[in-house]
């Protein structure tokens, strides 16, 4: 071999030179792999012939010590691999990180497991093999992130512009991944190379034609000199990126290290172990390879992040989503691993017990593995063992007459799959799908078809302009050819938050185990022991990702208690979510906990985010001790705050839980009355900047009136002094139209502008032409208002009734749009859509309901404007200047006057009729009472 690449280096290079130094230190490189006492089996990650190939290895040499490229600290949670269905990846996780960038939490590394895979076969033989021993000596997980260039996060971001990827493929998350094996070219130049003269498209199809199919047949000395040698020359020819030479070179010296560590601490003789590691680190070159190699590396200690391990659902899309595969690559693979079992007869390990497993297959490989033992011996013997690489290499292809049977019955299955999914297929389909698959095959100098072949062909002959289904022709053959498998963790592998919340569940009677969507009916009136299942739901709902408990029917508010719920389940297809839960805490209510305090007690925690945390407290854990601690966490936040950002959020909630307590305590906690007299003083301070700050908009000034003119009588009764909030308005000087319009709105609740006083300005803007265009932001300004002055719900449908009324369609038209878009959405900063069901019930009530008494229909601003009476707000006009109905009733009843003044404390008595002095008298001297009584009896 090695004179044959020097006469090819020397005739391809015109004479000696770098290629003859490249070519030679591969055989360099094979050779000393080769000698190497303990030996070296160099695998791909995901590997069908790697997988076969280590299987036949172990049962002939059973080794005693198997060293496998894997975080060592995953050591522990292997053997939990038999209760679950592969394939599932095993996971370190670290939700708080300690010697690493904040940013980079939440930790994870996962390393996936196929049972096509020769790292299974490893752990398999290893756990169920009495008296073998498995060492895992690659880095641990927290050296992965010590390993890491601190300016970077550890994961790539994920391309805003990008699709959303499916469920399966985002399994992983944004874990980094371990593998066994990443024998991918690393100098680009190359693999452009190798897919243009091979004539495919990705990288998986180039190893399936050329180096998979090709091993899977031959003997062990060849498969292990193939591999090195494939190792060899992608890590000579890699381009020299000194960050990833050096964490490549710093993992083959931790492995020797280790290694060489277990072998002086136990004895064992490096003739009875085996190294289970990638071609690209068996090609090594560091001075600590081997077992007699330099002892000069310095492990360094892990950090204080603390690990959490476990086991998590995998499947065959999230690992190509997560190596770069192409998609569809590891689903055939997992064909071609079950297709070498059946040809071959070589019997595989699995762990005992190992769900999923499929035991007839393992009886029919038991009984042909003689035969196939048999003939592997007599095609060993045939080669001479110094000659196999060059025999394997220079052995042209051989046509399997049984492809032809199997391409038929792939051609009969498609047409089938896509007649089922809308597809107008016929025979005639088959059968071109078949010839075209031999053609594209022969036209890229292939022996015989490969699967990527026959997917191009049915896409070729079936697919036409559009895809009556959901899915295309594409998947449909991968989903053929073995679909997208996906593992799950058993119950026992779980861990103990997980099953705590599977024993809660229990008394649903579902199967929440199982992927897919389950509906889980919780009639709590009749089944009390139900009002568990719902607590351990709503955490979940707020814990898990949106869809895996989703309420259909009934909701969880503050101070409410269930009668019936209805609720969709994907527990299952969310397991490592919930998995990942239980790295957190013991249970979920401790999770909970951790989850709330730590939002509450961040960086960038605000005042609202606080109080909902102190919602989520009182709604979800009914803490009534986080509760109050959250809650003073509230106070000192709002005391730092100079912003008015928050002001809605904190107004809507800070109102729910005042409505909540005042129900449910006999008294108001103490956090919540030092809460409101903290805010009622800090809005007052803020309000003057607000009304003139450009970044504030007109919400969060709104929300700011709001919540002190409603926190206002309990603010007071704690201390408040109404003249901070007087000297607040006073000091206000908005200019633009909406704020100015807000600040008019604070002056009537503060009684020091009128109604009239605001009609009259209203009306100066209506009859002022250069402010016309500007008159929808007044009007904006009103709908704010409404917020913290609902009393002025009439008077905004007055201001746009009287704007249509009296403008010209000339003047109205122009902007009728933008009137319409600010009623509806409220102008900037948001807020109208709120506040406008108030204006259409008010403007319901007011007007008539038929049309045709809307030409005779006078509104009641204006009839109270022509008798001289206040607008009674309950009814309509009062035609030839009547008094209002209120008022003939306390003439006829003056008792009803009079113990309604007795309420009020009112004092003195009704002056002689006489005198001209009566109950009319009483309501021109207080018309606010007239009108309360005529809503009292009116109401009664």
């Amino acid at each position: 071999m090695r004179s044959q690449l020097q006469e090819a280096a020397a005739t391809f290079a015109d004479g000696p030179d770098a290629l003859e130094g490249i070519l030679l230190g591969i055989v360099d490189d094979v050779d000393r792999a080769v000698r190497e006492p303990l030996e070296i089996f160099p695998v791909c990650h995901h590997s069908p012939a790697s997988a076969l190939a280590m299987a036949r290895r172990l049962r002939e040499k059973q080794p005693k010590v198997v060293y496998l490229e894997l975080c060592e600290d995953m050591a522990p949670l292997l053997s939990e691999l038999r209760n679950c269905r592969l394939p599932v990846a095993v996971q370190a996780f670290a939700t708080e990180v300690d010697g690493f960038p904040a940013e980079w939490a939440p930790l994870s590394v996962v390393a996936p497991i196929t049972e096509a895979s020769a790292e299974y076969q490893a752990i398999a033989y290893a756990l169920d093999t009495p008296g073998v021993e498995l060492v895992l000596v690659d880095r641990s997980s927290d050296h992965v992130f010590q390993w890491q260039p601190r300016e970077a996060a550890p994961a790539d971001p994920a391309d805003p512009d990008a699709p959303p990827a499916e469920e399966e493929a985002a399994l992983h998350g944004d874990a980094v991944g371990v593998e066994i094996g990443d024998l991918r070219p690393r100098f680009a130049e190359l693999e452009e190379h190798l897919l243009r003269h091979g004539k495919v498209r990705h990288w998986s199809e180039w190893w399936h034609q050329y180096v998979e199919l090709p091993l899977g047949d031959s003997d062990h000395d060849t498969y292990r000199q193939v591999m090195l040698l494939i190792g060899s020359l992608f890590r000579r020819l890699a381009p020299g990126d000194p960050q990833r030479v050096t964490v490549d070179e710093d993992r083959e010296r931790y492995m020797w290290t280790r290694m060489r560590e277990h072998l002086a601490a136990t004895g064992t003789d490096p003739a009875d172990c085996l190294y289970v590691c990638g071609a690209f680190h068996a090609a090594s070159r560091v001075e600590e390879f081997g077992v007699h190699g330099a002892d000069g590396f310095a492990i360094s200690p892990r950090s204080a992040t603390t690990w959490q391990h476990g086991l998590i659902p995998s499947s065959h899309a999230a690992i190509e989503a997560q190596f770069g595969l192409a998609s569809g690559s590891v689903s055939i693979a997992a064909t071609v691993w079950a297709k070498n079992l059946k040809r071959t007869g070589v019997k595989p390990f699995r762990l005992e017990g190992q769900a999923g497993a499929r035991k007839s297959t393992a009886k029919k490989t038991a009984a042909a593995a003689p035969v196939a033992a048999a003939e592997a011996v007599e095609a060993v013997e045939a080669v001479e063992a110094s000659d196999r690489l060059s025999g394997f290499l220079q052995r042209p292809p051989v046509i399997d007459r049984l492809d032809e049977e199997e391409l038929l019955g792939w051609s009969v299955e498609i047409v089938r799959a896509a007649r089922r999914n809308g597809y107008l297929a016929s025979t005639a389909d088959a059968i071109a799908v078949f010839e075209t698959s031999i053609l594209l095959a022969g036209m890229r100098d292939r022996a015989k078809p490969t699967p990527y072949d026959f997917q191009d062909a049915a896409v070729t002959c079936i697919e036409k302009d559009a895809v009556p289904g959901r899915r295309d022709v594409r998947r449909l053959v991968e989903s053929m050819l073995g679909g997208d498998r996906i593992g799950q963790v058993g119950y026992d592998a779980l861990p103990p938050l997980a099953r705590d919340v599977h024993d809660r569940l229990a008394p649903l009677g579902l199967r929440l185990d199982q992927r897919g969507v389950k509906r889980a009916l919780l009639d709590i009136n009749a089944r009390p022991e139900l009002a568990r299942c719902s607590d351990v739901l709503w955490m979940l709902r707020h814990l898990l990702p949106q869809g895996a408990a989703r309420p259909i029917m009934g909701q969880r508010s503050l101070g409410e208690q269930p009668i019936q719920e209805s609720w969709d389940l994907a527990l299952g297809t969310h397991q490592r979510a919930l998995i990942e839960l239980g790295y957190e805490g013991v249970s979920i209510e401790q999770v909970l906990e951790q989850r709330l305090r730590r939002a509450a007690y961040g960086p960038q925690a605000t005042a609202a985010v606080v109080l909902e945390a102190v919602e989520d407290a009182t709604r979800l854990l009914r803490s009534r001790r986080l509760a109050d601690e959250l809650g003073l966490r509230a106070l000192e936040v709002l005391a730092a705050e100079r912003t008015v950002d928050g002001a809605p959020e904190v107004l809507r909630r800070v109102r729910r839980l005042l409505a909540y307590y005042r129900t449910s305590e006999p008294v108001l906690p103490a956090w919540i009355e030092s809460f409101v007299k903290a805010g009622y003083a800090h809005y007052c301070t803020l309000l003057p900047t607000a009304f003139t700050d450009e970044d504030a908009t007109v919400r969060q000034v709104a929300a700011m009136l709001g919540f002190l003119f409603s926190m206002e009588g309990l603010a007071l009764s704690l201390g408040c002094d109404r003249t901070q909030l007087e000297l607040a308005v006073a000091q206000s000087h908005p200019e633009e139209p909406s704020r100015v319009a807000l600040l008019w709105a604070a002056q009537v609740q503060l009684g020091r502008l009128t109604r009239a006083q605001l009609r009259e300005r209203c009306d100066e803007l209506l009859a002022n032409p250069l402010v016309l265009p500007a008159y929808p932001r007044y009007l904006s300004g009103f709908v704010h208002a409404l917020e913290p002055v609902p009393g002025l719900t009439d008077f905004v449908v007055e201001a746009v009734s009287t704007a249509f009324g009296r403008l010209p369609d000339r003047v109205l038209l122009p902007w009728l749009p933008t009137l319409i878009s600010t009623l509806r959405g409220g102008g900037a900063g948001g807020g109208g859509a709120e506040l406008a069901p108030l204006l259409i019930r008010e403007a319901g009530r007011i007007f008539p309901g038929r049309l045709a008494a809307l030409d005779a229909w006078i509104p009641p601003w204006r009839a109270a404007a022509d008798g001289g009476l206040p607008a009674v707000r309950r009814g309509g006009g009062l035609p030839g200047g009547a008094l209002p109905g209120g008022v003939a009733l306390l003439r006829e009843h003056p008792g009803a006057c009079d113990a309604l003044g007795a309420l009020l404390g009112c004092e003195g008595g009704w002056e002689a009729a006489g005198s001209g002095a009566g109950g009319a008298v009483l309501v021109g001297r207080f018309p606010g009472t007239a009108v309360a009584m005529e809503a009292l009896l009116a109401g009664g």
